[in-house]
């Protein structure tokens, strides 16, 4: 890491994703490296939002909602943008609920069927 900075290759690794995703991700502007020639260059301002792109991911945030996340902060400063961030985990975490509910109901119905089928070959 020279100045500060990584290059494409070493953001790539850092994060853990591949170059497409990071080309992705500057396509649909939620990081925006320096240019120098063909070279890109991510400095802490990138890294920070590729820490924070990455945890969203994790928690199943889709990447318009990160993005438009990211931008209350350039617009509207931290506060504003944690309280944000709040009321999407409050969103998120209803929507991992209901998901945690579907797969135990599926789970137990898949148990059910399997608990069937091995009285019925024996």
């Amino acid at each position: 890491m020279s100045d500060n900075r990584l290059s494409f290759k070493e953001m790539c690794a850092e994060f853990d994703v591949t170059p497409r995703t990071l080309r992705y991700y500057e396509y649909i502007e939620l990081l925006q490296p320096d240019r120098e020639g063909r070279s890109r260059y991510y400095g802490p301002r990138e890294c920070a939002r590729m820490t924070l792109i990455m945890r969203g991911r994790k928690f199943g945030f889709p990447l318009e909602e990160i993005r438009q996340w990211l931008l209350i902060y350039e617009d509207q400063g931290n506060e504003a943008q944690m309280a944000t961030f709040v009321e999407m985990a409050d969103r998120q975490m209803d929507e991992l609920r209901q998901q945690r509910a579907q797969l135990d109901e599926a789970m137990d119905a898949l148990k059910q069927l399997r608990d069937q089928t091995a009285k019925s070959i024996k």
